[in-house]
Order: C-alpha cells, then structure tokens, then sequence
C-alpha cells in the first residue's frame, strides 16, 4: 500500500500541490474522493481477474483475450505514456533540487538516476517496494515538518491562522459553480476525473498495478488498492496545508509557480530541515524513478518480446529504460501550467484508450483486431480534439472510453456484415 502511494506521488505532489494551494484553494483535493471511488472499483471488477489469471504483465489479459498484436499495442501504448509522464516527473525534481542546491539540471538528473538504477538492478521488485515504503514516510514527514515549524515560529495563534486562511478562501474544498465542461475543478468533474483517473491508473497501468500482483491473495490486494487512496486523500491534505501555511507565511507575495515550496525551504529552514526535506523531496522522486523502470524493463519483456526473460536481460532492459528516462528528462521544459497538471493530462491523452480495451475485454463477444485498432486510434485522437475545443481535462479519460468502445462495436458490425456480404456472393 505505501509503495503504491509513493509510486504515484513522486515530487509533483512534494513541490506542485502545495504551490496549488498557494496561489488557490483546496479544490484540487475534490480528485481525492474520486481516486478513492475509482480504486474500489479496481478492487472488485479488475483485481480478481489478474489474481486469477496468474498473469505477470496485466497486458497478458489482452493477449489472451484479443491475440499477442493487441496486447503488443497496450503494451506500448502504456511505455510511451510511462516515459512522457516520467520525464515530468524529473523535470519536477530537477526544479526543486536545483533550486535548493545550487547544481545544474543535466547533474541533478543524471545523479539520482543513477542512484536509482544501482539497486533496481541489484534488488529488483522486492527491494523497490520495501524502499518506496520507507521513502513515502520520509516525503510525508517532511510536509508534516513544514507545517510545524511554521506554526511553531507563527506569531499568530492558529486559530486566527485558520481564520485568516478561511477568510481569505484559501482552504475551500468544494466548488459547486462554474462551467460544466471548461472548470476540471467543478465538484462533479473533479469527481468523476479523479474517478476514472484512479480506475485507469490503477487498474490497466501495469507500474501500480504491478505492486499489487506481488501481494499474497486477492484480499491482501484489495486492502493495498483502496487502502493506498485513503492515504493519498490524507497526503494531498497535508500537502495543501502546507502551501496554505507558506502563503500566510509570505504573506502572498508572488512567487515563480511550482517554486514555492522550494523558496520556503531555502529562505526559511535551517541548514539541519533543509536537508531533511531535501531528502524527502529524493525520496519522493526516487520512489517513482525505480517502479517506472522496472515496469517498463517488466512489460518490454514479457509483453513484446515473450518468454521467460533471463536476470541478465532483465538488468540491461533496466540500464536501457534509465537512460531513456534520463535522457526526456533532459529534453522536457517548464510551462505555464502547474507541473501536476501537466503530469495528469499526459496520462489521460492514453488511459482511455487502455481502460476501454480492458472494459472490451469483459464483453462476451468477439472482436475482429481491425475493430480494436481503429477503436483505439480514435479514442486517443478524440483527447487531441477535446484539448483543442478546451474542454476539462477531467473528462478526457471518461470521453476517451465511451469513443472506442462506440467505435470498435460499429467497426466491427461494419466488418462481420463486409463479410457476410462477401460470403453471399
């Protein structure tokens, strides 16, 4: 459970929702709820399905299902979205690290990627899940260290913090008014996008998924998935306060986006804090490094080339998607938009896209391939449209489905009927 949310937070989360708080509110906390919804149905309509099949790679569902060419697309469907989301993540890093330390970006990435990569060859699995646990306390307590010592030095009581904060509309939640399809943040978008956001995620991402196929049983599973949204509710929180707080603390200066947290940790924490929190901030990008290159090593293997991949391939597949990873890293800028946001529309332009394949696949029917690749296609071209008409990215994943799944039924129809003509004549 601890590794599947250090996974998925990295230090978009460390350093991007407290900046969220800072120049807003808390609605981004609405996702929370909907993470929560979308994992209790990965619970009970995925998870018995891969415990079952006693499959390694979830994809193989796919190929057993639809045929190896089918599972082969999944397959790279999720390493391309694994690397673009990846290298935000390290764009993420490289920002903070070095804001706080003073080095290079091309350093700062290719130091904790190497890190990373020595004991994910050494360890495997097993010692990344056992990491990932350790650093998710290390990044939370490192939030929980910010708001105490900035209550701590506060002049102001915390309740006329609190009060301040609220009068001021820093910490509201909830948002009930503006547009339907242009606000991601309007309470039922937030909902439903952080709803299907979490079943994509966790159901058909095969690097989340990944850690719960390592569990015991399919109850042990089930506790860490819906488990492991309880927790990331409790970390956004904290994690918003923290930004709320620093804002108090700055008085609301402006600051550059994504960089206040690591301004406060600079001009505010002594030298012993500063390197607590800066190991946090390791720890969280450390975490998502080495489950996403031992899933994308994992899925290359088993998914595209077959077999029972040896130790030593497996350790150059890992070397292989390091530097990769290293290497879009490097390439990826900052933008105008906050760097989690860019993070969650990445995975959203191809979760659809999965999350329907996986839906067809409970259909008792059989679909031609032609049907499934022209379903899909579509369903990652209607996200490309949806973001040009401007529509909330909340709704890209929900959207995407519903187009392939539409999709691939009439092409099929279209097809068997080509067929039964043809069979006529």
């Amino acid at each position: 459970m601890f590794s599947i949310v250090a996974t998925e937070t990295s230090v978009l989360t460390f350093i991007s929702v407290p900046g969220l708080a800072y120049r807003g509110d808390w609605t981004f906390l609405q996702l929370g709820f909907g993470y929560i919804l979308g994992r209790v149905f990965v619970s009970f309509f995925f998870l018995p399905k891969y415990f079952t099949s006693g499959v390694t790679s979830i994809y193989q569902i796919i190929g057993n299902r639809f045929g190896q060419n089918i599972q082969k697309v999944a397959s790279i469907i999720f390493l391309i979205t694994r690397v673009l989301a990846d290298g935000i993540r390290f764009l993420a890093t490289a920002v903070i690290v070095q804001v706080i330390t003073g080095w290079t970006l091309i350093s700062s990435v290719i130091l904790i990627g190497v890190i990373t990569l020595v004991y994910v060859v050494i360890g495997g699995l097993k010692i990344i899940i056992w990491i990932d646990s350790v650093q998710f306390f290390l990044y939370l307590l490192g939030g929980c260290i910010t708001i105490f010592f900035i209550m701590y030095n506060a002049e102001d009581s915390f309740g006329n913090i609190w009060s301040g904060l609220i009068y001021s509309d820093k910490i509201q939640i909830f948002s009930f008014s503006g547009s339907m399809f242009d606000d991601p943040y309007l309470f039922i978008n937030a909902l439903i996008g952080g709803m299907f956001l979490s079943l994509s995620s966790h159901g058909v991402d095969y690097m989340m998924v990944q850690r719960v196929l390592s569990v015991k049983d399919l109850r042990s599973g089930q506790k860490a998935m819906i488990g492991s949204g309880i927790f990331v509710l409790i970390q956004f929180t904290i994690f918003l306060f923290a930004g709320s707080l620093i804002f108090y603390l700055f008085e609301g200066a402006i600051i550059n986006k994504d960089r206040e947290f690591s301004t406060f940790i600079v001009e505010y924490l002594p030298v012993g804090l500063k390197g607590f929190l800066l190991a946090g901030i390791l720890s969280a990008a450390m975490s998502t490094l080495s489950s996403s290159i031992n899933a994308l090593a994992s899925s290359t293997l088993i998914d595209l080339f077959k077999g029972e991949p040896s130790l030593l391939s497996s350790r150059l597949m890992s070397l292989f998607w390091a530097i990769i990873l290293i290497g879009i890293a490097l390439i990826f800028d900052e933008s105008d938009s906050a760097i989690v946001i860019i993070g969650l529309q990445i995975a959203s332009f191809t979760y659809g896209g999965l999350l329907g394949l996986f839906i067809l696949s409970k259909f008792n029917k059989e679909f031609n391939s032609i049907s499934l690749i022209i379903g899909l296609v579509c369903s990652l071209l209607i996200v490309f449209y949806l973001k040009y008409l401007g529509i909330a990215w909340t709704w890209f994943i929900l959207i995407s489905v519903i187009v392939n799944i539409t999709i691939t039924i009439i092409v099929e129809k279209l097809v068997t009927r080509s067929g039964e003509n043809s069979l006529h004549i």
